[in-house]
């Protein structure tokens, strides 16, 4: 078995939405733990170039480039950009997501249109803008998708979003077998990414509603925050992820409880069961 680091280390990783939260982990680890030039992804222009100058100063290589993911021409430029100053890809990860609290009737469509561009959307840009590259170089290369946990289970007050994860998952694992039908799975390998509870301000800055019940809407962000409370440091998510991308694992999971919610989804459509709403309130385990 290779490490993480014979693997990934000395090749070029693009990330978008690496601005925070789990993308920051990624590129932190990627460029300072296993020596990847790191191209910084984000339409937070001044969070990855700080992020950018961090990476420098601990001996990392590091470009920050403003991308929205819901324009595919940005991420064209990305890839252009990324060919002309960075060189092949070792690793694209499509992270960019936002978040949407409140009844599915009460989300304005302004809100819905917004959130189906970046997390569903920008993975599809993100993959025909650079998969062609990749699937051309003879060396190996990853494409990692930011599913969720959510992508494997249901929820209350969060419909979107779950419903956004739930999609790229099975665009995942469509490419999987896309890849192999193509005959390039001996050197591109692609891999669905569930986190769990990791830190990040997906909750803070998710998208609110303006009519109807807006408390049940708040009351559910107040609790995601509680758990963000107790969340996984981004820094030690990106090992495991690393760590199992090494291993070839094909659902990169950040905390044992994740798997535990793929066995509980196999069995509610195993026995063809409703969904139910979680016993004692909403909670979400953080180990």
């Amino acid at each position: 078995m290779s490490s993480a680091e014979e693997l990934f280390g000395g090749g070029v990783a693009v990330i978008t939405g690496a601005g925070a939260g789990i993308g920051a982990g990624l590129a932190r680890y990627a460029g300072l733990e296993l020596g990847m030039t790191v191209v910084l992804a984000d339409v937070d222009t001044e969070a990855i170039a700080s992020l950018r100058a961090e990476l420098e100063e601990g001996g990392a290589r590091a470009l920050d480039i403003a991308c929205d993911v819901r324009k595919p021409d940005d991420l064209e430029a990305l890839a252009e950009r990324t060919r002309e100053e960075a060189g092949p890809v070792r690793l694209l990860v499509n992270n960019a997501g936002v978040e949407q609290f409140g009844y599915l009737w009460d989300t304005p469509v302004a809100n819905w249109d917004r959130l189906v561009a970046i997390n569903v959307s920008g993975v599809f840009y993100g993959i025909r803008a650079f998969l062609p590259g990749m699937l051309a170089e003879p060396g190996p290369s990853w494409v990692w998708n930011l599913s969720s946990v959510g992508g494997v289970s249901a929820s209350p007050l969060q419909a979107p979003y779950i419903m956004s994860k739930h999609a790229v998952l099975a665009l995942t694992e469509c490419l999987r077998q896309e890849v192999e039908l193509a005959g390039h799975a001996h050197h591109v390998h692609v891999q669905a990414v569930l986190p769990g509870a990791v830190a990040s301000n997906i909750f803070e800055s998710a998208g609110a509603v303006h009519d109807g019940d807006t408390a049940a809407a708040e009351d559910h962000r107040a609790a995601m925050l509680r758990v963000k409370e107790q969340a996984m440091n981004p820094l030690a998510a990106a090992e495991v992820f690393f760590d199992q991308a090494a291993a070839d694992e094909f659902y990169l999971l950040s905390q044992p409880f994740v798997a535990d919610a793929m066995a509980a989804r196999a069995e509610t459509l195993t026995h063809r069961r409703a969904p139910l709403l979680p016993e004692g309130g909403f909670s979400v385990p953080t180990d």
